[in-house]
């Protein structure tokens, strides 16, 4: 039997893997499941104990094709009748790997998958205009009787604050990656801030960070495994003081027809209360 969750709710299991209830469509978002990718390791909770705890996904989203977030170990653990929605241009490099029926979109375009829209949106993240499929990313705005924004991999673009005109409940929002460094078309916790001026979401919860660590123990000791999810709660109350954030740790769910489930994460030394 299939765990019995919340209408409406997101469950977070790490880096950029989000399990989305809306409307009784369940969409599973850039799915790492392994607990080592690489040379990298996974921190918290065990994606397999994760997915048990979730129903079965309708829906996949792949924003992009860095190993980060494409994962075909798990991909192919997945159920093979469950759609993959990803970027227009990447269906051939990956239908001989998966079993999975590969919908492909380019920013703009958009599916009904019953009584919830997803709209693919534009992401900035490696070259623009792409050069390469490992270019090729995009974003994901949902809206049902909530609007649910996935951005993958982005630094801030224009174009966001269109979702703000039309009202968006939760922004996903990346502030940061796995390693003591960025590359270009990411987000640090402060930029992330600054996005929420142009998204105006009700509610942003900060996703890719402390997720994922280089192999070796001397790592635990590194600022970025921590500082960056504090660091965007402080920087947010400053850009964007009206927007609620939950700083989710792996394995925690937000419940989003009752926003008190949670109480919206406030600097040290504020008022929580």
């Amino acid at each position: 039997m299939e765990p019995v969750l919340p209408l409406n709710s997101l469950s977070y299991l790490g880096h950029a893997t989000v399990m989305i209830h809306l409307d009784g469509l369940n969409v599973l978002t850039d799915p790492v499941l392994g607990d080592r990718v690489l040379y990298l390791r996974r921190m918290g909770i065990s994606g397999r104990k994760w997915l048990a705890q979730q129903p079965k996904p309708d829906i996949i989203l792949l924003s992009h094709l860095h190993l980060d977030h494409l994962h075909l170990p798990t991909l192919r653990r997945l159920p093979k009748e469950t759609p993959i929605l990803l970027p227009r241009g990447a269906a051939r490099w990956l239908r001989p790997l998966l079993p999975q029926p590969l919908v492909e979109l380019a920013p703009g375009e958009e599916k009904t998958f019953g009584k919830v829209s997803i709209t693919v949106t534009r992401a900035v993240h490696g070259n623009d205009p792409p050069k390469t499929v490992l270019d090729l990313a995009q974003g994901y705005f949902l809206k049902g009787s909530h609007t649910i924004y996935f951005p993958g991999d982005t630094d801030i673009f224009p174009e966001m604050e269109e979702m703000c005109e039309h009202g968006l409940d939760v922004a996903l929002l990346p502030i940061w990656g796995w390693g003591p460094t960025l590359g270009v078309g990411h987000m640090d916790p402060e930029r992330a801030a600054e996005a929420l001026t142009h998204l105006c979401p009700r509610f942003v919860v900060p996703i890719h960070w402390a997720s994922f660590r280089p192999l070796g123990p001397i790592w635990h000791f590194f600022t970025f495994l921590h500082r960056p999810g504090p660091d965007f709660v402080r920087f947010a109350a400053e850009y964007a003081p009206e927007t609620c954030v939950h700083l989710l740790k792996p394995g925690e769910a937000l419940i989003l027809d009752d926003g008190s489930v949670i109480p919206c994460d406030k600097p040290p030394g504020d008022d929580v209360g």
